[in-house]
């Protein structure tokens, strides 16, 4: 209680914690869609508890989506609340960002003190990053809120030395395992090497109290893989981008090691865009191969491989429909879109409605020839591998602005550090070092990852610069020596780091900002140098304005998504997004199908008249099509491939067997779908095709003819 009395009572503090929900709430209720791929999910999520505990992609229950479903479970319980909308989805994970903020906070406060931890509580609310991801239903805010928490019980129970908050601790991690596998693990090493630093007990105690939390880690990681794996493929949906219909296979493959070898390939087979391992780019309208499957109906069960299969089970019912009347929007592959996860194209080009996105990002330059990966700045915007790559300018403005004062802090934190001298501060900087220096680490080499990813630097550089400041105050305020002069160089270092990161954007927010920010930070350095050894009640107003006009830059960074918009699917925080996303206030600026996709009424009208009693009202080959129809009309559609086209989801024998048992009869093909692309994807269309017939656009189409693609009709019976 006197925790939440200190909490309360601190006027700053909730200041912070209102900057924070602004940054990552204000304007979220213009985003329809989000990230289309986990929001259809959702829809389908809500339909029954079958596709809910399997986080299944479509009402069928035929694929799950690439990621596990603790996440997507919260969302679908807020939408269940709240209904099913943009700002729905998003809450969870804006409520999460908000609350990284205020645990930032409480894990500096108890050693660095008051100040230190408004300092680090500011830094992470003000972390582009965080700022952009919060702001939409990708995983990774609530990822990093439930490590943080993890931390918090760490900290507690080895204060303590209470068993409970410890293996709490390492709980949490499973949890987060279940959010995004293996990432969730990038913070052990600190966990293990601060109990082991800061534990006051024996180590035949420490060897105990780690083997069981070890135990609990892992029971809690894999406790869901391994249920799922368990249950027959023929009662559960094909698990999204495995490979191989595994989840530990996709953890530990698609989701794990080849995030850092960059094979993009589901299950790391290899398969994905050019130049990626031989691997073949899927076809522009979104389709997949369809390799010898399984394919599960609504209450789990599925025909058989062969392709002979029953009819049993039923469906949860149809939603509603309402809503407006659009056009069917491009696919994911089109866009290059990529999480969850699938080979596509890097993002660039144009979206259905003539904007362009990705790319360099318009204004983006090569800061002093580091990037070293052209204007297209590596896959996915993430610059070249290499120890300066989150110095890049493809990466630097999302997490990096406050690394050389991090450094200098380190400095200062450490400099008196001897063997009997090792307090709990040197402890706990060293456990946010090696939260940081891992993450960093792979940062540097991955050969697969987006922009967004970089919200696990947040904590630590958060936390360290709120110690680092503190130790530099008090360094420059009580010593003489060199010491006293790291928090004048650790601002100007910075500063001059901060200009180097705006600068290349002055074509496009004008040069006031890269000079104002230099400036501000050259003044306060001098006036750190000038006031030095004098007692002036001003002097620690100066002290504080060292660390904030540092935080100029990011704070505008951090809004950006605000007043230019951003994407969804792949969020990243600057101002490139005013000229390479078409940005359009709020986060409305999706390109593709998060900007275009609707519902086409007409065709609703039609299939709702003329279905006789199949449980699903048509199926299409991607989700960009069946996402409008499952999250705005609470349709049941079946959604024949998954992200991946390396799913084994359906094949022409198993598709045949589930329209022969009476699930599906309509089938809705984009106009860009019809063949091409890899076999599989082929096979399926030309099933189709040679087995359907053509329903006249004129039915059903309505004025959006030219734009719907195709209906067709399928009965074997």
């Amino acid at each position: 209680m006197s925790t939440f009395k200190k909490i309360s009572s601190d006027l700053i503090l909730w200041l912070i914690l209102l900057l924070a929900a602004f940054l990552y709430g204000y304007g979220v209720w213009n985003d329809h869609y989000v990230n289309t791929y986990y929001t259809t999910a959702v829809g389908s999520m809500l339909q029954n508890f079958h596709n809910f505990f399997f986080a299944s992609l479509d009402s069928a229950g035929s694929v799950t989506v690439d990621k596990p479903p603790v996440t997507f479970w919260i969302q679908t319980l807020s939408a269940l609340i709240f209904g099913l909308h943009g700002w729905s989805v998003i809450l969870p994970q804006a409520l999460g960002g908000v609350g990284s903020v205020l645990l930032v906070y409480l894990l500096v406060k108890p050693v660095f003190g008051r100040a230190a931890a408004r300092i680090a509580a500011l830094v992470m609310a003000t972390t582009p990053v965080a700022a952009a991801v919060s702001r939409t239903n990708n995983i990774d805010a609530l990822l990093v809120f439930t490590l943080l928490l993890a931390a918090w019980f760490l900290f507690k129970g080895t204060k303590s030395n209470k068993m409970g908050s410890l293996l709490t601790a390492f709980a949490l991690i499973g949890v987060g395992f279940n959010e995004k596998m293996l990432q969730a693990y990038m913070v052990l090493p600190a966990f293990y090497f601060f109990y082991v630093l800061a534990a006051k007990v024996n180590w035949k105690r420490k060897t105990g109290v780690l083997a069981a939390s070890t135990a609990i880690l892992l029971v809690v990681s894999l406790s869901w893989a391994v249920i799922v794996d368990s249950i027959p493929a023929s009662k559960r949906p094909y698990i999204g981008s495995s490979g191989t219909n595994s989840v530990l296979n996709l953890a530990f493959g698609y989701n794990g090691v080849a995030r850092l070898t960059g094979d993009r390939g589901a299950g790391g087979s290899g398969s994905g865009m050019p130049g990626m391992n031989g691997g073949e780019m899927p076809n522009m309208n979104g389709e997949m191969p369809a390799l010898n499957g399984k394919m599960p109906n609504m209450n789990g069960e599925m025909p058989a491989m062969n392709g002979s299969g029953s009819n049993s089970g039923t469906d949860g019912g149809r939603g509603a429909f309402s809503g407006q009347q659009g056009t069917n929007s491009i696919s994911n592959s089109q866009t290059g879109d990529d999480d969850g996860g699938a080979p596509g194209q890097p993002p660039s080009g144009t979206d259905s409605q003539g904007r362009q996105f990705g790319g360099d990002g318009g204004g983006r330059g090569n800061l002093g020839g580091m990037n070293g990966g052209g204007s297209g700045g590596g896959m996915f915007n993430t610059g070249t591998a290499g120890p300066l790559r989150l110095f890049q300018s493809e990466l630097s403005g999302q997490a990096s602005w406050m690394l050389p004062f991090v450094l200098i802090g380190i400095i200062g934190l450490f400099a008196n550090l001897r063997r009997k001298y090792f307090t709990q501060a040197h402890k706990e900087a060293l456990f946010w070092l090696a939260w940081l220096v891992p993450v960093m680490g792979f940062f540097s080499i991955a050969g697969f990852f987006h922009q967004y990813y970089l919200v696990m630097m947040a904590p630590p550089i958060a936390a360290l610069v709120g110690a680092g400041w503190s130790k530099l105050w008090t360094l420059y305020r009580e010593h003489s020596g060199w010491l006293s002069w790291l928090l004048p160089a650790a601002t100007l270092v910075t500063a001059g780091f901060q200009w180097y990161i705006v600068h290349p954007y002055n074509d496009t927010i004008g040069s006031g900002w890269s000079i104002g920010i230099l400036a501000a930070g050259i003044v306060v350095s001098l006036v750190l140098v000038v006031l030095k050894g004098k007692k002036k009640s001003f002097i620690y107003a100066t002290g504080i304005a060292a660390v904030l006009v540092l935080l100029i830059g990011p704070f505008y960074w951090a809004a950006t998504p605000i007043t230019y918009g951003l994407n969804s699917q792949t969020p990243e925080a600057g101002p490139s997004g005013s000229e390479g996303r078409g940005g359009m206030g709020g986060n409305s600026s999706n390109f593709g199908r998060n900007s275009a996709a609707s519902a086409n009424e007409s065709l609703l009208s039609y299939l709702e008249e003329n279905n006789t009693g199949e449980p699903y009202l048509f199926a299409t080959l991607d989700y960009g099509t069946a996402a409008p129809y499952i999250v705005d009309k609470g349709a049941s559609v079946v959604i024949l491939n998954g992200f991946s086209n390396s799913d084994t989801v359906y094949t022409p024998d198993t598709l045949k067997a589930f329209v022969e048992s009476g699930k599906v009869k309509y089938f809705l093909i984009n106009s860009g779908g019809m063949g091409g692309g890899r076999g599989g994807s082929s096979e399926l269309t030309t099933w189709i095709t040679e087995n359907g017939t053509e329903v006249p656009a004129a039915d059903w189409a309505g004025s959006d003819a030219g734009d719907s693609g195709t209906l067709y009709k399928v009965t074997l019976n």
